[in-house]
């Protein structure tokens, strides 16, 4: 199955990162299973402009994240982007933007007609920088504990990924969150999901060893809207 990147996504992603981190204020550690080529693993570095009237995030950036809340509830957008520590993206083929070939394989999966989707995701490929992240194939669910092990008690770990479990096995889900709750018994952790179970958003978050298992939002698939929850 293809991975494509919907760098929209990272609209309803930027609220979640920021309500957890400022739950702990500490730097999040990003895991991303399905990753593919990675660009939503640098979520911190674009901007991000809602029905707001304001821009929030990395505001010197040339990529413009544009997206629609709904409803009563206000999300909490960080005026600056959280600061994040490490960069993980598993995935069983990791698709290199850095490659002329990986890259135009990309922008082939994106529909002729979406112009926009297309310069958005040219804008956010610049961003992805090898130093700065460490990509991994394989299972991701298999690979996690011991990535996880690596990560230092001084970081909150965020592993998420958008519209990428409806592809994996029952089994593998349920092994994926027993493993996010086992070390949420003795770190900071946090799983933020959609498609797995349902189409909603979900954070659940194991902060100073409680439990909050949450529905954060309902998306629209492209990222161009959403209703948030919390």
């Amino acid at each position: 199955m293809f991975q494509t990147n919907e760098v929209r996504r990272c609209g309803y992603l930027y609220p979640c990162f920021s309500y957890l981190y400022a739950k702990t204020e500490k730097p999040l550690a990003l895991v991303e299973i399905g990753t593919s080529a990675g660009l939503q693993l640098f979520w911190d570095k674009y901007s991000y402009s809602y029905n707001t009237g304001k821009v929030y995030g990395n505001l010197k950036s040339n990529v413009r994240i544009t997206s629609e809340y709904q409803g009563e509830k206000v999300p909490p957008f960080s005026l600056s982007s959280p600061s994040v520590s490490h960069r993980y993206g598993l995935d069983l083929h990791i698709n290199d933007v850095t490659n002329p070939e990986d890259k135009k394989w990309l922008e082939a999966l994106i529909w002729p007609e979406h112009h926009e989707r297309r310069a958005l995701f040219n804008k956010a490929a610049s961003y992805v920088n090898k130093k700065e992240a460490v990509f991994i194939e394989g299972d991701g669910v298999s690979l996690l504990p011991e990535l996880i092990k690596q990560i230092p008690n001084s970081s909150m770990i965020c592993v998420f990924h958008t519209h990428v479990a409806n592809q994996i096995p029952d089994t593998l889900k349920y092994q994926l969150q027993e493993t996010i709750r086992n070390f949420g018994q003795i770190r900071n952790i946090a799983h933020i999901y959609n498609n797995m179970w349902d189409r909603d958003l979900h954070i659940d978050s194991y902060i100073n060893g409680i439990e909050k298992t949450e529905i954060a939002a309902e998306t629209d698939g492209h990222g161009r809207w959403f209703s948030w929850k919390l």
